[in-house]
């Protein structure tokens, strides 16, 4: 297991908390909740070691369009960027319900 962990500036605040997907084979799991910072912070623990840069880079591009200060905690099992993106986005409009 390798777990990563990013902070990074936010402008928005996080609607309310939000939980998505499962942990398992090829998937993974998301808790999101706002922080009281104003910062966003993520903190992945990942069966596949050796791809923080592929992390960084797509938590960067959800933040992009998503700049919410929240903390992040992502729990995977193989997913692939695509999964992740998508279960990202599941989390967002989780906490806008």
């Amino acid at each position: 297991m390798e777990v990563l962990t990013f902070e990074f500036p936010a402008s928005t605040e996080k609607a309310k908390r939000a939980h998505v997907g499962v942990v398992g084979s090829g998937d993974l799991e998301i808790l999101m909740e706002p922080s009281g910072d104003g910062r966003t912070h993520a903190k992945i623990q990942t069966s596949v070691a050796g791809f923080a840069s592929t992390w960084k880079a797509v938590i960067e591009r959800f933040l992009v369009h998503h700049p919410d200060a929240a903390n992040i905690e992502i729990n995977d099992f193989g997913a692939t960027p695509g999964t992740v993106a998508l279960r990202l986005q599941q989390a967002v409009e989780v906490s806008k319900s």
